[in-house]
């Protein structure tokens, strides 16, 4: 029921929300161990991060190695903090409010509901955002000033070329083998008489509901056709805007407590919503999803079209190409067919790739084993596969080229090889600001860190 979210920037609260379920602990003597400009670092903050990181197993190096890292880090966000102030850039009530609201939602749907975060936490969800509200804003001006020194960082093809000449050729990393794969996608239609059966049962649950013969939250274990959710009575959790299907949150936003929305529809089928409770911009509802199934005739049917449809390939009838923008109904039909990374938007894939993202994406369930069977060019016999909208569907599937796992070089690695260099360009860009910054601003370290080994020139003197 959930849109995909694969990438969330969560430093601020991961380093700083689990350590409140620590209180108990004794509290280290504090001090302040570093200033930049009017901004102090205090031991706490560097002690903070050390132990969350080793609580992560990040104890790969010594303790103070490790600590002169983060003190680092704390360096580099000071140093931009006191830059935004030089340079007057400012953020909203609003979009801080809209941060951290993202940010507890992360820890909402990690734990399992809003309780168990709070009780986590020792902490109502007012108190949290309390208590993190300073952090969220620095770390939002953070972003507007490296978005600033990033902004004409690019690499051009000389560039690359030059930095992988530069790279010690008899220590390039081993590149996976990866895939170039294109589908075509036959997804049967649900007939309307099923929707109409579907609507008509979630009207006959809603009316039971109405006239006080079951619960909501029972109905909901008993019908409802979300396994993320039925177990706990159709409850979803307090939850912002921006996570549910459109129709979902216009209609959940505006319903009062307790009240029991009309059927609605969205891409993952009919639903009916109860409001639990309002606290803030967000809103923790129960729904009762029913899905209307593709019919045994529907998809054989589909089956047989791209029986079809490969034969016509096979024959040399028509290109994989061709045929996919006469009968895919992927919306891929009109770039070939090409499966790409979600994340990414690249067309190669490595097996281990498509196995990471087969728990998030359906459409890579089996895929491994699929194009396993295939050679280079060759079409394979329709399979039944899972859209990402969880529909039942059939494809038929190409590989159209195959790079074997290899050393890394220019010719099949152009694009990884580009995001290197340019990884290593926003770096110096970095160093470069630093080095500038740090020599006009007022920087001072507690003796303790003094003999840190650090990667920033920060002009200490």
């Amino acid at each position: 029921m959930k849109k995909h979210n694969l990438i969330m920037t969560l430093a601020l609260m991961v380093a700083a929300l689990p350590l409140m379920a620590q209180t108990r602990q004794a509290q280290v003597v504090d001090k302040v161990v570093a200033v930049v400009g009017k901004n102090i670092i205090l031991q706490s903050d560097v002690e903070n991060q050390y132990i969350q990181q080793r609580l992560q197993g990040g104890a790969t190096r010594t303790a103070h190695s490790m600590r002169c890292e983060i003190l680092e880090d704390l360096l580099l966000q000071k140093l931009m903090l006191n830059q935004a102030e030089m340079d007057s850039i400012t953020v909203s009530d609003d979009q801080v409010e809209a941060e951290l609201d993202r940010r507890i939602q992360y820890f909402v749907e990690q734990m399992g509901s809003q309780e168990k975060m709070e009780e986590y936490f020792g902490k109502t969800v007012s108190e949290i955002k309390d208590e993190v509200r300073r952090a969220a804003k620095d770390n939002l001006l953070q972003e507007q000033v490296q978005a600033k020194i990033m902004e004409n960082v690019a690499v051009t093809p000389s560039e690359v070329k030059a930095f992988f000449r530069e790279m010690p050729q008899d220590s390039l990393p081993m590149i996976d083998a990866t895939y170039e794969i294109v589908q075509i996608v036959k997804r049967p239609p649900v007939s309307l008489d099923e929707k109409l059966q579907v609507k008509d049962r979630l009207y006959q649950i809603r009316k039971r509901i109405l006239d006080g013969e079951s619960s909501f939250s029972t109905m909901a274990v008993l019908y409802s056709e979300d396994p993320g959710s039925n177990t706990k009575g159709g409850e979803l959790g307090l939850t912002g805007k921006g996570v549910f299907a459109t129709e979902f949150e216009n209609t959940a936003f505006n319903l009062r407590d307790g009240e029991i929305s009309d059927v609605i529809e969205t891409e993952f089928g009919f639903h009916i919503i109860q409001l639990i409770e309002r606290r803030d911009k967000m809103v923790n509802c129960r729904h009762i999803l029913l899905t209307p199934k593709v019919t045994v005739e529907a998809l054989e049917k589909a089956q047989l079209e791209l029986d079809t449809v490969a034969r016509l390939i096979r024959d040399g009838e028509m290109t994989f190409e061709e045929a996919c923008l006469k009968y895919s109904d992927d919306d891929a039909k009109n770039n070939g067919g090409y499966l790409t990374h979600p994340v990414s938007g690249a067309n190669s894939l490595s097996i281990a790739e498509m196995q990471q993202m087969e728990p998030y994406f359906p459409e890579f369930k089996n895929l491994p084993f699929v194009i396993s069977r295939l050679a280079i060019g060759q079409v394979s016999d329709p399979v039944p596969m899972t859209t990402n909208e969880k529909k039942d569907a059939f494809r038929i599937v190409m590989v159209k080229r195959k790079i074997d796992a290899h050393q890394a070089n220019l010719k099949d690695d152009y694009n990884l090889i580009q995001g290197w260099a340019t990884n290593v360009k926003k770096q110096q860009a970095i160093a470069q600001w630093v080095r500038e910054k740090a020599a006009k601003a007022y920087i001072r370290l507690d003796e303790s860190f003094s003999d840190c080994n650090f990667y920033y020139d920060w002009n200490l003197k």
